[in-house]
């Protein structure tokens, strides 16, 4: 796989790409290209189909979706349109809105666009290339009412999108969530950690919508109030040895650098807050020999 500009001759060394396996139960990842603008992916046993695109800074390539058979070699070009975003992406996941149960195989596409996605066996989707806009977004599966439902696709940006399907003949209205994700905590991987980590209960994930309900007055009072056994201190009781007094002093990062202790932020300037208690749950790029009393990680706008 190579990323190049949009002349498609350019090699981008050090950009972003997303892999995200239609069918695979598998964690969407990001991976950074070499110094020669490749990488070289290799598929999980059973995967027949993965959506690739590459970031670089507030620019993104267009989305590639390739289909895989087995021992079967793909080359393929992400070409990054350097300043020039001029599609969003919507992501999402499809559900029964009576049991909460993942749809799988459902179709999902906007009116007048030329794509359609499959919701996969979680129910998730990625539909991508949408022209900035308002647009009726469609959903069809055999067994359930078909939806059609208005929603706003901005430049660069991913929409995030829950989709609760009614199952027919049952009469109820549909239910439907959107948000736009901020692109600077997606392209540091802030949603994929807290969607992975939500679902296995591993760190507290404070999003820009919880933040914005809460208005805490600074990071340590939105920590203090809501993660138990963090000090005003920055430590950790839970990580404390034995019957000692002392705690466990946590690492910091602000915007992705490691801090010396609690960074003075106001909670006006919060994007997102990550933390995890332990070393079994720290991602790898806040891990260390340092880290075993946990990571505060913290975003601004």
């Amino acid at each position: 796989m190579t990323v190049v500009d949009e002349s498609g001759t350019v090699p981008i060394p050090g950009a972003m790409v997303v892999v995200h396996w239609s069918d695979v139960e598998e964690r969407p990842r990001r991976e950074t290209v070499g110094s020669e603008g490749r990488f070289l992916l290799c598929a999980p046993p059973g995967a027949t189909e993965v959506v690739l695109w590459a970031e670089l800074g507030d620019d993104s390539s267009e989305q590639a979706i390739v289909a895989l058979a087995p021992g079967e070699a793909r080359e393929v070009a992400l070409r990054v349109l350097l300043s020039r975003v001029r599609r969003g992406r919507l992501i999402g996941r499809v559900y029964d809105a009576m049991t909460e149960n993942p749809v799988a195989t459902a179709a999902i596409s906007v009116v007048g666009h030329t794509g359609v996605s499959e919701s996969n066996r979680q129910g998730q989707f990625i539909l991508g290339d949408v022209r900035h806009g308002v647009h009726q977004l469609e959903v069809r599966r055999i067994g359930y009412a078909p939806l059609r439902y208005p929603i706003e696709v901005t430049r660069g940006v991913t929409t995030e999108v829950d989709i609760g399907l009614v199952p027919m003949p049952v009469e109820m209205e549909p239910i439907v969530a959107t948000v736009a994700r901020l692109r600077r905590l997606e392209i540091k991987g802030f949603y994929e950690r807290k969607y992975w980590g939500e679902l296995t209960g591993n760190g507290y994930f404070f999003s820009p919508e919880y933040i914005e309900r809460w208005r805490p007055s600074d990071v340590r009072f939105l920590m203090v109030s809501n993660v138990p056994g963090i000090t005003w201190k920055g430590a950790n009781r839970r990580m404390s040895s034995g019957f000692s007094r002392l705690t466990c002093r946590m690492k910091f990062f602000l915007d992705g650098f490691e801090w010396p202790g609690w960074p003075r932020i106001p909670g006006s300037q919060l994007a997102g807050v990550e933390v995890y208690k332990g070393p079994a749950t720290l991602p790898a790029e806040f891990g260390g020999s340092d880290a075993r009393c946990g990571a505060v990680v913290i975003w601004t706008k």
